[in-house]
């Protein structure tokens, strides 16, 4: 009986996968005027530039001091485009394909939460989230967080 509610309680606390929305696009979009507009930058941001690679147009989605939080990349609009600019580019951007699964947008700031698929230490697959949270100034992003650790 102690083994049958062992196994019942580890039940209990398994994993049920995330998922993305089912309309992505209509994520990005509120009935708010402004923050409509400012979760349109984090579509663009997130289609045309951290899916399609299009850093070479990093400009009309991101301020020239780019306040950089993720440890890996640097600060200002030139350290986030030297970071991410050897990626190649898609030969198609007609859809954002990530797996978003809500975006949330207050004061002026717009945070997109995304599954992620991981592999644990056995390599065993399982799924998370991440996110990526902006500062939006004038319909550009100026800042940026997510949960990235040095590599």
């Amino acid at each position: 009986m102690a083994f049958a509610a062992l196994f019942t309680g580890a039940l209990a606390f398994a994993q049920d996968p995330v998922t993305p929305a089912s309309n992505v696009d209509a994520l990005f979009h509120d009935k708010n005027k402004k923050l409509d507009q400012m979760k349109q930058v984090a579509y663009h941001i997130e289609k045309e530039l951290l899916q399609c690679n299009y850093w070479d147009q990093a400009d009309k989605w991101l301020t020239q001091r780019y306040i950089q939080h993720n440890p890996n990349a640097g600060n200002g609009l030139a350290g986030v485009v030297k970071f991410f600019s050897s990626r190649k580019k898609s030969e198609s951007c007609d859809k954002l394909t990530a797996p978003v699964v809500a975006v949330l947008a207050d004061g002026d700031l717009v945070t997109v939460v995304t599954a992620r698929n991981m592999k644990d230490s056995k390599g065993n697959p399982y799924t998370t989230t991440w996110f990526d949270m902006w500062r939006i100034m004038d319909g550009k992003a100026d800042e940026h967080w997510d949960p990235a650790t040095k590599q």
